[in-house]
């Protein structure tokens, strides 16, 4: 996780966040324990408060659950429920202004896939060094 925050939405929201991305990109899997939020508090300098109220979010999303005693755990389907909401959500949030954009500019859907083709490989490029 990064350690930097915005100021454009709370921290606990924030935490949430990246969780969430970290089990869109697999690097939570289901079953998998979350960090615990000792650790999470003080690698990232919060109030354990502000990690819990975090991870009370995910439970209440059902992408969570507390086994007592153990801690914080990837629930089963988390992934798949994540991709449909995180899906409508930028198809309703996002892409308006990201069409909005392409529009005005004028941008070719040629031009935009072989811009991403481009990031694309630089992208693994770096990765590789």
């Amino acid at each position: 996780m990064q350690s930097e925050w915005n100021d454009g939405q709370p921290i606990y929201r924030q935490l949430r966040d990246r969780v969430v991305a970290m089990i869109l990109d697999g690097v939570l899997n289901e079953g998998d324990p979350l960090p615990s939020v000792r650790n999470v508090a003080a690698e990232y300098r919060v109030n354990p408060l502000t990690v819990l109220k975090a991870y009370q979010e995910l439970v209440d999303e059902q992408l969570v659950e507390s086994k007592r005693g153990l801690g914080m755990f990837v629930k089963a389907g988390a992934r798949d429920l994540l991709l449909k909401s995180e899906r409508q959500k930028f198809l309703a949030d996002h892409w308006p202004r990201v069409h909005a954009t392409i529009q005005r500019l004028g941008l070719t859907p040629k031009e935009l896939l072989d811009a991403a083709a481009k990031h694309r490989s630089s992208k693994t490029g770096k990765e590789k060094r």
